[in-house]
């Protein structure tokens, strides 16, 4: 493939407006060949390896027939291969559509016919798990297998030269219920979102750490930039605390995205203090809500800055908390990243004012191109201003602006519970929960009631020693800090937190488990 030098200086190329990602993997596997582009624990790449890599996987896609804007299907535990099978498709022409491994079998059958795939990269334990099940793509091609699959070495793909609105990969949203919805990522989207968070100390010396799955975008938002920079990404199947320390500490890394919990985990683990954690630059935190008091730990704690991203995968908004340049506004998402637009509204689409809670609505350079095959959901997704008739993203969230411009999440549309005809938000009786030094986290979901409606039912993990006998009278402190409409009805003791494999807190289950 032509070498991005040709098309002028690079450090203008890598700032400008768009260009190819597919020819960076080539430039960066010309001029870093013999250093190391993926490491899985068990498999190294150097930057001339992967690139060889996605060129020959790339051609034989292409001898098979694959379409312009085509997707690629991959289902497995994150690894080299899983990263080759992902760059491959965007090589060439296709669409890379990760699916989700943690998705019921129903669910995997649903994401495959959706997705329109005509190729399947699958890994051999998730094959296996899946049975006499058949995914219905045409042809399925074992991860473990690449090597055999590709074309012969030498080869190259035949040319493709994206253009803005080409898919670049489907991502399929973590929905607890029904079929998770093809989030369509355009090459224009994700070079923006590249370039931008290249910016933040990014470079060919940079080392990255992913420990969430390569089908979340989650992952994405670290994976895609470190390779855009000629960095290296160091990737981890399954998160342990022990084994993220030792990878971190003696590969020397630099950049990494993770979840709340596994901040928590790390934090919690008892040698963390002992690991050289000094090359790190920046942390970054996604998926779930960040305590604050979580956020002061890492700061204390964990070397490097730390950058809180607020956000859906559909795009719309992104706000970013720096935090180590904020610490006082630990309990917000920060504020609208440059270039995005945020309003909060009410019930009837008025503009609300700072300090009013209401619906949040985003729009940014940054936003999906819709959903795969469901232009009614992606029609519902959207708000327009009724001045001028711009589209925004619904958020999903209730939320308001304090002062000054930081955003402070309430809770979700969909979580508000409404007794005796009052809006009640979960987050501020969590957080009066929280307070208590008992309680190591909360999460409250509305019940049904005769009497209300919905009434506020709390559920509590606690600290190492402390009994449940404890509980009624948490709930009764927590009470007291609470208005009349607001009080909890019950409260609930529980081992451990439902999540998604991302760490998204699963209130569905929560209250499932009231409804049995």
């Amino acid at each position: 493939m032509q070498d991005i030098f040709a098309v002028g200086d690079l450090d203008e190329y890598l700032n400008g407006d768009f260009g190819s990602f597919p020819a960076l993997i080539a430039h960066w596997g010309k001029v870093r060949g013999a250093a190391i582009a993926i490491d899985d624990g068990d498999v190294r790449l150097t930057w001339a390896q992967l690139a060889d890599k996605v060129e020959r996987l790339a051609a034989q896609l292409q001898a098979d027939g694959l379409a312009r804007g085509q997707a690629v299907a991959i289902l497995g535990t994150s690894n080299a291969a899983y990263a080759v099978s992902f760059l491959a498709a965007v090589r060439a022409g296709g669409c890379a559509a990760p699916l989700t491994t943690s998705a019921s079998a129903d669910q995997l059958v649903a994401m495959a016919a959706d997705s329109g795939a005509m190729h399947l990269f699958i890994d051999a334990a998730k094959r296996a798990e899946l049975g006499d099940i058949s995914l219905s793509v045409e042809r399925q091609i074992a991860l473990g297998g690449l090597d055999a699959y590709m074309a012969p070495a030498g080869t190259c793909a035949a040319p493709f030269a994206p253009q803005q609105d080409d898919p670049f990969n489907i991502i399929y949203s973590s929905g607890t219920t029904g079929t998770p919805k093809g989030i369509i990522h355009s090459h224009a989207m994700r070079w923006r979102q590249m370039a931008y968070r290249a910016a933040q100390n990014y470079g060919p010396n940079s080392r990255t750490i992913t420990s969430t799955p390569l089908y979340s975008n989650t992952t994405m938002a670290v994976f895609l930039p470190s390779l855009f920079s000629g960095g290296s990404v160091s990737i981890m199947g399954k998160f342990d605390a022990q084994k993220w320390l030792e990878r971190a500490s003696a590969e020397g890394v630099t950049h990494t995205m993770m979840v709340p919990v596994q901040y928590r985990r790390l934090l919690q683990h008892p040698d963390f203090d002992s690991y050289d954690l000094s090359a790190m630059r920046l942390k970054y935190c996604t998926s779930a809500p960040f305590p604050a008091d979580l956020k002061a730990e890492a700061l204390a704690r964990f070397p490097g800055g730390l950058v809180e991203i607020y956000g859906m995968t559909e795009g719309g908004l992104v706000c970013l908390l720096v935090a180590h340049e904020h610490p006082d506004k630990l309990h917000t998402v920060g504020q609208p990243a440059p270039g995005h637009q945020l309003k909060v509204i009410d019930e009837a689409g008025a503009e609300l004012p700072p300090g009013v809670a209401g619906e949040l609505v985003g729009r940014s350079p940054t936003m999906m191109s819709g959903y795969k095959n469901q232009p009614e959901k992606t029609a519902e997704g959207y708000w327009y201003d009724p001045v001028d008739n711009s589209r925004w993203q619904r958020m999903g969230d209730i939320g308001r602006i304090d002062a000054d411009g930081f955003v402070e999440l309430v809770g979700r549309t969909k979580d508000v519970i409404i007794s005796g005809g009052f809006n009640i938000y979960p987050v501020d009786l969590e957080n009066a929960l929280l307070s208590d030094a008992r309680v190591a986290e909360a999460a409250v979901v509305g019940a049904p009631s005769d009497a209300w409606g919905e009434t506020p039912v709390g559920f509590v993990v606690l600290h190492g020693g402390v009994d449940a006998s404890a509980l009624e009278d948490i709930r009764a402190a927590a009470n007291a800090q609470l208005g009349k409409t607001q009080r909890l009805s019950a409260l609930h003791v529980i081992d451990e937190m439902p999540r998604s494999h991302i760490g998204k807190l699963l209130k569905t289950e929560l209250r499932a488990g009231l409804a049995g």
